[in-house]
């Protein structure tokens, strides 16, 4: 089970990824338990499956007006669907990649997977509990889940 200063780890890594990426720091809230069935789902979600020592996964979910604005600030003009898709990977695997630096080379983080609307293809292991770190970047919402053993 995560504790307080294991989930500081993903609110860090979630705030340094919006501030050095868009130079305009990400707002986060305070992390709240979520049942697997209610963990937020928005129009895109980066999944990582996390393996090693830990086990379990860390998403990030996003609405594209987020992710269109993500782009704009980052200086791509190219707001298709896949650039949608690689951005929302991005971010997770980053945010995931730092929490390694932080949990050692035991915490093996997979590609990101990408799922855009619900995540019926997605179970959230119902024997974790799931924590949801809400965010605010540019007046708009998006979380991450973190769910590991």
């Amino acid at each position: 089970m995560l504790d307080e200063r294991e989930l500081r780890v993903f609110i860090e890594g979630a705030e340094r990824y919006f501030a050095t990426a868009t130079k305009v720091p990400a707002a986060t809230e305070a992390p709240f338990l979520a049942n697997p069935r209610d963990a937020p789902a928005m129009d895109m979600t980066g999944v990582i499956g996390i393996s090693g020592t830990r086990k379990g996964l860390v998403y990030v979910t996003a609405p594209r007006v987020l992710l269109n604005n993500v782009l704009l600030a980052i200086g791509e003009n190219d707001l298709s669907n896949d650039m949608h898709m690689d951005l929302v990977g991005e971010i997770a695997n980053t945010i995931s990649g730092n929490a390694r630096e932080h949990f050692g080379a035991d915490f093996m983080i997979s590609v990101p997977v990408v799922v855009q609307g619900t995540l019926d293809c997605v179970r959230l292991p119902s024997h974790l509990r799931s924590f949801v770190i809400p965010l605010t970047w540019h007046k708009q919402r998006a979380a991450i889940v973190v769910c590991l053993e």
